[in-house]
């Protein structure tokens, strides 16, 4: 669906009613695991929300959101400990999800564009990124023991 038109005009408020609730999910979700860390119930409810609302984002064309959404489900799906995460890695995926939910509020609603300085998304998925070790990735493991 294209960024324009009376049928985005009518899309946009149920997209952003529901990314809303999948957001205040994934709150509850992070502040689950400050109290209790190692619930791997929490943790795939938070991908399982942030990957709903990449999908919604999609179908909106709204690229920003849909990345950025992915990029932090991947590093929790990836993560070598998934539900081990301290509080410098929850704090960071707070941020992320912090700076999704403000995001979503400059969305033009006229015009669907969202314009965004692209910095601060790779500044915290960085930030996510060296608070949650990831796991090796499977293509470059399998390379390495045919180099051996």
């Amino acid at each position: 669906m294209m960024n324009d038109g009376n049928e985005w005009q009518l899309a946009l408020p149920e997209f952003l009613h529901e990314a809303e609730k999948l957001l205040i999910r994934s709150e509850e979700c992070l502040n689950h695991l400050h109290l209790i860390r190692n619930d791997s119930d929490a943790i795939d409810c938070m991908k399982a929300s942030l990957n709903k609302l990449a999908e919604s984002a999609d179908c909106l064309a709204l690229q920003a959101i849909s990345e950025f959404s992915r990029q932090i489900q991947y590093l929790i799906a990836n993560a070598v400990s998934p539900v081990q995460l301290h509080d410098q890695a929850l704090d960071a995926l707070h941020d992320c999800l912090t700076l999704l939910a403000w995001q979503l509020e400059l969305i033009d609603i006229r015009t669907g564009k969202l314009s965004l300085d692209e910095e601060e998304q790779s500044s915290l998925i960085e930030a996510v990124s060296l608070q949650i070790p990831q796991k090796a990735h499977q293509y470059t493991a399998q390379h390495d023991r045919r180099a051996q």
